[in-house]
């Protein structure tokens, strides 16, 4: 199941659904002083902006990704560059949630001729993890599984809002021959409702319960886009499982679970907090609220450069070996992100070190955009793009 890109009637129901929930979970008081701030912005700022921008700017002077983004990827990528700097969390976390998320995804079903899915999804809890799973034929043994960690600066985000993605990529998988692929979307506790290593004590979890669905850990991929992507990279280094790590998870029982067969990593935070993250006139990521999550996530965890915390700051060469999927990483980012030169100084050092992985550098992109573009571009082949590249690397990997 493929829908078809979102359109002005989509962005008007997904508002519809989120009002209520924001009255609900916010407040009415706080949600109209919310609106009420960005009024401002969305009135004068941003017309005022867009306009100047796209047509008063000569083309070799606009940012890059205003310079090959549609009208529609553009203005939404301004609301969205808006809100992740100036919007509480506890906001943003809304708009991400199941009960916004949900019903839009049915809305959107219905809309392209689907009463009911046609691919099987239904949520998986016990007392240490709670997840989705998104499988063809679920009384059958999936023959490859992705377990995907979703993104959001750890305090937002859910598996339900990025399920049409997931759906998405799941169909792909199919056209490209697998017979039973699964997806198993790791819904992990948002900060600040727990902070690390709770989450990756729900990745460990999650990873063990997917490891024992399928079997064979050659056929599992772990991935993730950002912080989901940070919380992957923290899963490989703990299934390293060096003896000087082990008391720090001593409420996790299972020490020896066998590596996956790859890891994808879409645009990943791979440390919380450097010098190296920086603004960008393309990117919608506000470096200085990315540190302000990041010490939300780390909570009283004292040792910050600890790399089960920040991946990026590992620099222990045989870990890193030790930690890399039999199969190897693949990593995909865009030039243009805010996390760009940290994700490629990490990648300098993998190569120096030999460690097995491949990495893809979109021109001109932003954060998570093989995420984004499914939802914001218009053509088949734009939206589909970096899924079919992430597809592509899997058949020939798995």
């Amino acid at each position: 199941m493929i829908l078809g890109p979102v359109s002005y009637l989509d962005c008007m129901v997904f508002c519809l659904f989120l009002t209520p929930q924001l009255l609900i979970h916010v407040g009415f008081f706080e949600t109209i002083y919310v609106v009420l701030q960005c009024l401002p912005f969305l009135l004068f700022e941003l017309p005022h902006s867009f306009i100047h921008e796209r047509f008063f700017v000569e083309p070799n002077k606009q940012p890059l990704f205003v310079q090959q983004a549609s009208p529609f990827e553009d203005f939404v990528v301004r609301c969205v560059r808006y809100a992740f700097a100036n919007i509480p969390p506890k906001v943003g976390r809304v708009f991400f949630s199941k009960s916004v998320a949900l019903p839009f995804l049915r809305f959107r079903m219905l809309r392209h001729g689907y009463v009911k899915s046609p691919v099987h999804w239904n949520e998986y809890r016990d007392k240490r993890f709670k997840g989705v799973w998104i499988i063809q034929e679920p009384m059958q043994k999936p023959d490859v599984c992705v377990l995907y960690a979703h993104g959001g600066g750890f305090s937002m985000g859910s598996s339900y809002f990025y399920l049409e993605f997931l759906i998405t990529w799941l169909s792909l998988l199919r056209s490209a021959g697998y017979r039973n692929p699964a997806i198993f979307a790791l819904e992990y506790t948002l900060v600040p409702d727990g902070c690390f290593p709770t989450q990756l004590q729900e990745a460990i979890a999650g990873y063990e319960h997917v490891l024992l669905m399928v079997g064979d850990p050659e056929k599992i991929c772990v991935s993730g886009d950002s912080a989901g992507a940070t919380i992957v990279l923290s899963l490989l280094l703990h299934l390293a499982n060096l003896n000087r790590h082990l008391a720090k998870m001593s409420k996790v029982g299972t020490w020896h679970l066998a590596k996956p067969g790859m890891a994808i990593l879409i645009s990943p935070w791979v440390t919380l907090v450097s010098d190296k993250h920086r603004n960008t006139a393309s990117d919608y990521l506000d470096a200085g609220n990315l540190h302000l999550y990041a010490r939300q996530y780390s909570g009283k965890h004292i040792a910050a450069e600890d790399p089960l915390l920040s991946p990026g700051n590992c620099r222990d060469v045989e870990w890193w070996h030790k930690a890399t999927p039999s199969k190897g990483i693949y990593l995909t980012y865009g030039t243009e992100e805010a996390l760009a030169l940290e994700i490629e100084r990490l990648t300098k050092f993998w190569e120096e070190c030999g460690v097995n992985f491949s990495s893809r550098a979109e021109s001109g992109g932003i954060h998570a955009w093989p995420v984004a573009c499914l939802f914001l571009s218009n053509s088949s082949e734009d939206r589909e793009k970096g899924l079919r590249a992430i597809v592509e690397k899997i058949r020939r990997t798995i």
